[in-house]
């Protein structure tokens, strides 16, 4: 979620090969993570794994402290669309948990959320697995618009396209959360919509780097903030899924700062082919 509108940051190659740094620290981490996801578990225990593999990595936290949050992760759970703190709730066979964490090296960040159902398969609702999937395809469709496109706004009009594209359920594109601009802080300019909209934003150029994350949920748009004064639930008790990963746009393409692979295998669909830095 972007915080305010500033003037927009561009990296240079150096600083985003830090950034690339911190991208595969954080994806091994959240890997770690979504990998202690079991019936059982509480979210705080799944805190405490992702602590310790950026530590571990030489990492700090940029979640933590972040206007005073108590944890290195969110983990919204069910209808918890994000901003979900971790506690002593204990994760049930079936349950759809959303993963948001970042990492600073050298003062640079990143930040990248995954949906995940507990359980496994003979656990999971269909409509949940759907709603997870099409909220990350939709990911990777605004990522290979940041390749392919000019304007920020492209990105917003690839992912609604690619929702409202799909047959079955509706699926409701949260509109007050956003992509955000990444780089010497978690959040900054410019917002990245998740939506089609006539505003086209600024154009891609190189040196921009962008937090693309999608929120998708299975009713209506309206949501509320608990007293903890972070997590954000849906008012009808629809079930979210939130995907997000940063890219960086440089002067011979993209590369997904957060997979492994660059992005590689998801945007090769797309005829996309990242350019590490």
């Amino acid at each position: 979620m972007a915080f305010g509108q500033q003037k927009i940051e561009y990296k240079t190659i150096d600083q985003m090969r830090i950034m690339r740094r911190s991208g595969l620290i954080l994806d091994a981490a959240l890997n770690a993570t979504v990998a202690a996801v079991a019936p059982g578990v509480t979210t705080a225990e799944l805190d405490a794994v992702f602590a310790a593999e950026i530590k571990k990595a030489g990492a700090t936290s940029n979640f933590l402290g972040y206007y005073d949050f108590p944890a290195t992760i969110c983990t919204s759970v069910n209808e918890e669309v994000v901003h979900g703190i971790p506690g002593s709730r204990v994760l049930k066979p079936g349950d759809l948990v959303s993963i948001d964490g970042g990492a600073i090296v050298e003062g640079w960040h990143s930040d990248s959320a995954r949906s995940v159902i507990v359980g496994g398969a003979e656990h999971e609702d269909p409509a949940d697995r759907r709603l997870s999937d099409i909220t990350e395809e939709c990911m990777w469709a605004g990522i290979a618009a940041m390749a392919n496109g000019k304007y920020v706004g492209d990105i917003g009009d690839a992912i609604d396209e690619y929702v409202t594209s799909q047959p079955g359920q509706e699926l409701g594109i949260l509109e007050d959360y956003v992509g955000h601009g990444i780089g010497s802080s978690m959040h900054m300019a410019p917002d990245v919509l998740n939506y089609a909209s006539k505003h086209r934003g600024p154009k891609l150029k190189a040196g921009m780097c962008l937090a693309i994350e999608p929120m998708l949920v299975r009713g209506g748009l309206d949501t509320i903030t608990l007293q903890d004064n972070w997590t954000v639930v849906t008012a009808d008790k629809a079930r979210a899924a939130h995907w997000e990963h940063s890219v960086a746009f440089h002067a011979n393409g993209i590369i997904v700062l957060t997979a492994a692979d660059g992005g590689a295998a998801r945007l090769a669909p797309y005829g996309v082919t990242p350019v590490e830095l």
